[in-house]
């Protein structure tokens, strides 16, 4: 077989690898009561990269959706470890998933994607930090508006992510109307 007949195959074997990121489920829940998955949580922080995207026209707006895109792959093999219970080796688990998880595609796309994961996982250019920030406000989003379990701790999400947040006034504003929400949450958890 052709050098782009291999290349087809390992794409489409990689691509059913990652498909594993649809069943990989989150300590977010969704506003119809069920566990959000990995990917899903992928695809709206994509959406939210594209919607904020105008408000960063110095920034290259695809490399924003490639960072969405490719953060959270290496969950596909050992799952989400939500951020109340990390302590501090995910980077490390994640990072040899990912290499395993990229095996199947030709070793120029594995560096791509490898490059791309890294970049987030550093915050290391403008683009990788703004990324982040939205990585974390989108998950403190969908804790505001999803049904969450009755132990559920809204007071740990208004720190949470806060050392990548405060990047800039754009953010700082999302973070500040996601707090609101956040505390109203926990306000009337309190109550009830």
């Amino acid at each position: 077989m052709n050098t782009a007949g291999n290349t087809i195959f390992s794409i489409l074997d990689f691509l059913r690898r990652a498909e594993g990121l649809k069943s990989t489920l989150r300590s977010s829940w969704t506003r119809s009561g069920r566990q959000e998955s990995t990917a899903e949580h992928s695809w709206r922080l994509s959406l939210f990269a594209l919607l904020v995207s105008q408000h960063y026209p110095e920034l290259d707006a695809l490399r924003l959706l490639q960072l969405c895109i490719v953060h959270d792959l290496g969950e596909t093999i050992n799952g989400d470890i939500p951020a109340p219970e990390q302590d501090g080796s995910k980077a490390v688990q994640e990072r040899e998933d990912m290499r395993d998880l990229l095996r199947p595609l030709p070793r120029d796309m594995q560096g791509e994607f490898m490059a791309l994961w890294e970049e987030y996982e550093r915050a290391e250019t403008p683009e990788a930090r703004v990324v982040k920030a939205l990585d974390k406000l989108e998950t403190l989003l969908q804790q505001t508006q999803g049904i969450n379990p009755s132990g559920f701790d809204y007071a740990f999400n208004l720190g949470y992510g806060v050392k990548y947040t405060g990047i800039d006034g754009i953010i700082r504003d999302l973070r500040a109307a996601i707090d609101e929400e956040t505390a109203c949450c926990l306000h009337a958890r309190q109550k009830g």
